[in-house]
Formats: C-alpha cells, structure tokens, sequence
C-alpha cells in the first residue's frame, strides 16, 4: 500500500550500492495493509518450492521470491532483503531479492488508531494503538496479563507466547509502552489481546509520561462537595482532607495497591468501612478488574491505637510478595484512627525504608515529629479541634471526596462513630440530627456495640462482609436488624458477667484536687481472653462509676501486670505528657503509651508496676479538675 503522496518507484534489480538506501522491518503486529509496493524489506526464508523461495516479512505477513528473481543461495531461516513488486488482489506478494552492502532499517508499526483506553468500549473488534505505563504484570497459566493506565484509565492488555510462559519478559512495572492489540471481550470486561508491545525510550518516553502525570493529577483532584454538616472545625480541615482524598484517588488511578490501617474498634472500623466502600466505587468507575478490590485494597484492622511494628511486618509480607509475584507496585498505607503519635514512628521508619507512602486520618493527639513519614495528615488538632471529632466522622468525609457517590451508603457512620467513642463535641449530635429518622440514638449504640463484639472475635481478620451488614451497607435491613440485636445481646450479657465480677474488687480514693479515683485490677478480678477486653472493662466500670458519682469529676484506672488503661470524666489530663513525664522520671519503668488527652493507657516493665501506678496518680492528683456545665 502507497502512502499518501509517495509514489511507488521500482529501482532496477542487482546490486545497489546508495548509503542512503533504507530498509523496512516490520513489526509483529504488522498485517499486509502495512506492506507497501517498492519498497525493500528485511525478511526471513520460511522454505522452498520448484518455482521460489517463501519469505516471511513477519509471523502473520509472507510472500514468494519467483526462482528467477532469487540472487543468492539461502538455507531455511536465513535473513534475506527482498523488495516488494506486486500485492494481488487475493493477497499474495510477489518478492524479487535484493543485495545492498550499506544501508539504514526502519521499523514498520502497524497502522492502527492511536486511542485512550477510556474509548476501548467503542472499538470492540479492532485493532488500536495504546500508550501507557505498566502498572502490574501478572502471569497466569495462559497469558501474560499487563495492567496498563494512560491518561484516561486502566485495562489490561494479554500478550500470549506460550502457556504460563513470561511474554515481553524485557518489559518492566513502570515501563512505558507502546501496545498494538485487537480490543477483545472476556468474562465481561475488556482486554487488548497484544500483537505488539515496545518500550518507549528517551523523549518518547518522557512524552508520554508527562501527559499521563498531567491528566491524572488532574483527574486525582476531588469534586467540590459541602459537609455533610455545618462544622467550624471540619470546615477548617477540608484542605487537608482533599489533599489526602487527592492522594488515594492518584493511587487507585495508578493501580497503586492500598492498604487501609484502623484501630479495631467501633470508630476506627466506621472510618475504615467509609474509605474501602470510596475506594472501590472509584477503583470500578475507573475500569479496574472485577477482584481488584481485593488484590489491589486490604483492609485490616489494629489492635493498638497506633501502627504497631507487628502491623507493619505483616503488611510488609504481603507488599513484598505481591511485589515479586504479581508486580505490583508497592502499596499506599492509609492509618485511620491511629498514626499520629511517637509510637508509630518504629513502624513508619521500617516503611520509609521500602519508600511505602503513608497518609493519616485520624483524633489522638498529634507528636509533630510523625510528620517527617507522612505524604498527608488530617488530625482535628492541628486546627483547633480535639478528639471529639472522632475517626469516623473524618473518614466519611474524606471518602466523599474520593468518591462522592457513597454518600447516600455511608452517611450513618459518623453518627454510630460518634456514640461509639463517646464524643462530647458538638458535631456528635449534628451527625445523629443527620439520621435520625432512619436511626436512632440508640440504634447508632446498638450498632457500635455490635461492631466491638464482633471485632472481639474477628481478632485481626477484617470480617468485610459480615461488618457491612451490622453497618446496614448490604442492602438487606431485616438480616442487619437480626444480626445487631444478636450481637448486642452476647455483648450485654458478657459485660454484665464482667462487671459482676469486677465491681466488688474496685478500690476508691478522693485525691488531694476533688477527683474520685478508682482502681480495678482486671488481671486478677476479671475473665481472661473474653468479652469485653481489659479497656473495655475499665470503660464500662467507668461508665457506671460516673452514674454513682454523677456530680464529682471521676478517674478509673484498669490495670494488669504490665499495663494500665485510664479513662476520665472532669479531669484536665494530658496522658500523652504525663507518659512522657514518667519516663524521665522512673528510670527502667520501661513507659510507654499515651492515646487521647484524658482516655488512653500505659505499658511499663511488670516489676515496676507499683512505682508507675503511685507516679500516675500522682500526676494526677495535680490537674485540675471542672465539670462541663
């Protein structure tokens, strides 16, 4: 085929001797609509017959060398030139060989329509040519699977040479490429099935990458939504909050895997359950596989209400496995409900040295010192506010800006969030007017409770299915309904054996500033290894003790071996300092700990326990104390 304006010019046969003279290699996914009449061709001699020789101008195009048009002597698959003299109407090529000592090669690529990949369901069919970055490579037991993302989204792309067997084995994650493929339906989604992919370099390269960086940057940038309420503090967080929305959309354009981090509990999982139903909305708007939310998103839930060094491990372990196994980048770690104290920074050094980006969601009181590891963190102190505005409250509407179409799921889970973490900020009971004629108070109670139970015994595991049907999120009311009242009652009644067994033991003392102090050894005087947990149990004994002495500013202590966990009413403390205070002061107590302001716990050496507990209420003794009017 001539290309437009050029005209086909057969040069005399023999042996041309023009420096200038260029020679044609095609490309595999070359077909013979990109064979042009007259122009000279590196091929390979494919065999033989009485009347020529049969030459491949590649895998998929061949033509036939007549015998009298043959120059040299060739055995089967030398490299032979060959210029083209006739395509007849039925397809076949008549080749005459060429001698040239000197000349230069240009590579054919076959003339496909240069598309987006946001345009592929419109080209079902046809042969296209994509550009973009390898996201993931993932071999299968056919195929070659390249996960590919431009500009415009992300598909995949299959290249096959052999089953199980690595395709493009010189292509890399984070390569840029070239792909010409015939744009092919399976199992309902779409796919590139590759006919030819090359490795841009250089200026090509570079092209490429900054229009895909631009656009995507653009496309990362969240929606303008307004608050779900009208909050000073909130208000004043919102570019904080669309700088991290802006993060975890860039990473699920990108096919950047994500795990999502939330201390185990009723506020955490609140603010976690928002964040995964926002990521997978967008992660199926913009085209990903149909199990990329569970290759691509984990969410897991922590213990502790900071990233511990077991946490990090343990993502690590499977960031580094699916690294090396499936090419996947390595993740985007989202902390909510904790990471913004000194005891996450071990964890954020170790994925600091894997060069693993982290963002925090989250209301402890924030150590600026963290800051150094984060890419984003939105914390209600850093403008004013304090923990009561709680971990959930901020994940729904941080997961409104990444996708605003989970509104309507998601937005009772800062209502059950607050009452679950006993917020007294005046946002708590704007976010229950929200919903309120669809639940009530005490079924945002009911639900958090549930959720505590439930996470008692899902230990670490993330319980994602069942968690959204006590959240309401599966679209079946009477099993969420059914399965809350059943989770409340098997948490009622092991708190009351609980507090059956630890109320007769707590020990009461009036300090020297008004405040009541109680002490409860939970090691000794409460069930092991059960519902409800050691700071579970200090809460509820808390909560009773604070209805008995409902005009006198309390303090509970729960306390092990090891440990001690505080919770307060009307008493000014700053845990995180008084942790600090008594390292220095007690040395080989080994102290550690802190949390919110006036609700947290500390770890210590058991040996010393003695000395910490009368250091801590010392302190405590100190602070001062005042009843909210």
């Amino acid at each position: 085929m001539e290309r437009k304006g050029e005209k086909s010019r057969i040069h005399p046969v023999g042996n041309m001797k023009d420096a200038n003279i260029t020679v044609y290699r095609m490309s595999p996914g070359c077909d013979l609509g990109d064979v042009e009449v007259g122009k000279t061709y590196i091929g390979r001699v494919q065999g033989f017959a009485n009347f020529g020789t049969f030459v491949q101008l590649n895998e998929r195009v061949k033509g036939l060398v007549h015998k009298s048009n043959v120059r040299t002597h060739h055995r089967e698959k030398d490299s032979i030139l060959v210029r083209v003299l006739n395509i007849r109407s039925n397809g076949n090529i008549d080749l005459e060989e060429v001698t040239i000592p000197v000349y230069t090669v240009e590579m054919v690529e076959r003339k496909s329509t240069a598309v987006r990949l946001s345009e592929l369901a419109g080209k079902v069919g046809k042969t296209v040519r994509i550009e973009g970055e390898i996201a993931q490579i993932k071999q299968t037991s056919g195929p070659t699977i390249f996960t590919i993302v431009d500009e415009s989204g992300t598909e995949n792309a299959a290249a096959f040479v052999e089953a199980g067997v690595r395709a493009y084995p010189e292509a890399e994650c984070g390569d840029l490429v070239r792909i010409v493929g015939e744009v092919m339906m399976r199992q309902n989604q779409l796919q590139i099935e590759v006919e030819d992919l090359t490795i841009l370099a250089g200026e090509d390269a570079e092209t490429v990458r900054e229009r895909i960086e631009k656009a995507i940057d653009l496309r990362s940038e969240p929606p303008e939504v307004p608050l779900l309420i009208d909050s000073p503090v909130l208000e004043k967080l919102r570019p904080r909050m669309r700088e991290v929305a802006k993060i975890i959309r860039k990473a699920v354009f990108t096919s950047q895997p994500i795990i999502l981090r939330h201390h185990a509990d009723a506020d955490g999982i609140c603010a976690g359950v928002a964040v995964e139903l926002a990521v997978i909305s967008l992660m199926r708007e913009a085209g990903a596989d149909f199990d990329a939310d569970y290759f691509l998103f984990k969410r897991a839930p922590s213990k502790a209400p900071f990233y511990e060094i077991e946490d990090i491990i343990r993502d690590l372990d499977f960031a580094t496995k699916d690294n090396v196994r499936y090419g996947q980048k390595m993740p985007l770690v989202i902390l909510m409900d904790n990471g913004s104290t000194e005891e996450d920074l071990p964890s954020m050094k170790l994925a600091q040295v894997y060069g693993i980006p982290m963002v925090v969601i989250d209301h402890h009181h924030p150590d600026a010192i963290v800051d150094q590891y984060l890419v984003g963190h939105v914390n209600p102190y850093h403008v004013g506010g304090d923990f009561g505005i709680t971990a959930g409250m901020l994940g729904t509407e941080v997961a409104r800006l990444i996708s605003p179409g989970v509104e309507a799921t998601i937005r009772h889970l800062p209502a059950v969030a607050g009452v679950g973490d006993r917020s007294e900020a005046p946002e708590r009971a704007k976010y229950l007017a929200l919903v309120r004629e669809t639940y009530t108070e005490q079924d945002c109670k009911d639900i958090a409770l549930a959720l505590d139970y439930l996470q008692f015994w899902l230990r670490f595991n993330d319980g994602r299915e069942i968690v959204k049907d006590v959240l309401n999120l599966a679209g079946d009311f009477e099993r969420h309904r059914r399965l809350v009242a059943h989770q409340v009652e098997g948490a009622n009644l092991a708190i009351q054996d609980q507090l059956s067994a630890c109320m007769p033991h707590v020990r009461h003392e009036t300090l020297p500033n008004g405040a009541e102090l109680f002490l409860i050894d939970v090691e000794i005087h409460a069930h092991k290894f059960t519902f409800p947990p050691p700071g579970k149990t200090s809460g509820e004994v808390h909560d009773r003790l604070c209805q008995q002495y409902s005009g006198s500013p309390v303090v509970t202590i729960g306390f092990g071996p090891d440990f001690a966990v505080l919770r307060s009413r009307g008493v000014m403390m700053n845990i995180p300092q008084m942790v600090r205070e008594l390292r220095e002061e007690i040395p080989g107590g080994g102290i550690s700990g802190g949390g919110h302001l006036v609700v947290g716990s500390i770890k210590f050496v058991e040996g010393m326990r003695d000395e910490v507990l009368r250091g801590l209420i010392a302190k405590i003794s100190l602070v001062r104390t005042g009843l909210p009017a």
